[in-house]
């Protein structure tokens, strides 16, 4: 049994561990509520986007010299996942998760035939991705040094995807990211990111619209923008689904010290109440004695 001593060291410790938890969850509760504003208020832009390249990709549709980012390379052999992972820990199992879906989605087609390779987005996920996949890395953008991630880096990740699909380096690219719900849900999704798929147009009363200029001239400046605009998204989501685990995981975490301490505060008392009551008897003994 462990002395007085040891029990109010360890509750000590565990009190010390349990305002950590508790600090931590309100920082995350603070941020949560403006990173799941930013990542809501993306979602309107990025379905109206889709819903003008829906019209767009109807006029072009069949057309052999339509831009290379919708029509394709014409197989598809070679599959990129862009696997969408936090910087920091401490955020439940979200990280788990996602490499849990990359790691289906990687399996189902290498079970087609299919070639897969990895790029890499946040640093959470590159360990168990590399000792399951090994050289299977193609690339890795680092987002630790930023604070908050915004569209400049959803910028430069979307370059240097679209320079690899011009040279070649794939046929067909997935993005696997989490999709922010409730700050007790964050569900991985994939989406086919390159070639961009074309979204279903939604007609108004049967309304024609011209464009000016032709619909390929604005295709090939609309595509790379959407495919950013895909990539920001994702990088909102992801800062929202890490705040909103990271305040679960702390608030769980508070919860099991809280019961934790109780548990050897009770302990300590009755070990401290055995030992004065045995400390009573040896005195009433040595009394009796003499």
């Amino acid at each position: 049994m462990a002395s007085l001593k040891e029990l109010k060291g360890r509750i000590n410790s565990v009190k010390s561990t349990q305002k950590i938890t508790k600090a931590k969850q309100m920082v995350a509760a603070a941020k949560l509520r403006k990173a799941q504003a930013a990542a809501e208020a993306a979602r309107p832009y990025a379905s109206r986007l889709a819903e003008v390249m829906g019209s767009l990709a109807a006029k072009v549709a069949g057309q052999n010299n339509g831009p290379l980012l919708m029509r394709g390379t014409g197989s598809d052999k070679r599959h990129l996942l862009v696997v969408v992972n936090t910087d920091k820990g401490l955020c439940g199992g979200l990280n788990s998760n996602i490499v849990k879906e990359a790691r289906l989605r990687a399996r189902a087609l290498a079970a087609e035939g299919k070639d897969v390779t990895f790029y890499l987005v946040g640093k959470k996920g590159r360990a168990p991705i590399k000792r399951d996949f090994p050289g299977a890395i193609a690339k890795s953008f680092d987002t630790s040094l930023v604070r908050t991630p915004g569209f400049d880096e959803a910028s430069a990740i979307a370059h240097e995807l679209i320079a690899m699909f011009e040279a070649g380096a794939f046929d067909v690219a997935h993005l696997v990211a989490p999709k922010f719900r409730t700050a007790l849900s964050q569900d991985p999704v994939t989406t086919q990111l390159i070639p961009v798929p074309a979204p279903v147009a939604k007609t108004e009363g049967g309304a024609v619209v011209e464009y000016e200029p032709s619909e390929e001239e604005i295709l090939e400046d609309l595509l790379p923008r959407y495919v950013t605009t895909q990539l920001f998204g994702a990088l909102l989501e992801r800062e929202a689904s890490e705040q909103g685990a990271s305040m679960t995981a702390m608030d769980n975490a508070t919860r099991n010290a809280g019961e934790l301490i109780n548990k050897l505060t009770i302990q300590y008392n009755r070990s401290r109440q055995a030992a004065i009551t045995t400390e009573l008897i040896e005195i009433i003994a040595g009394a009796e004695a003499l």
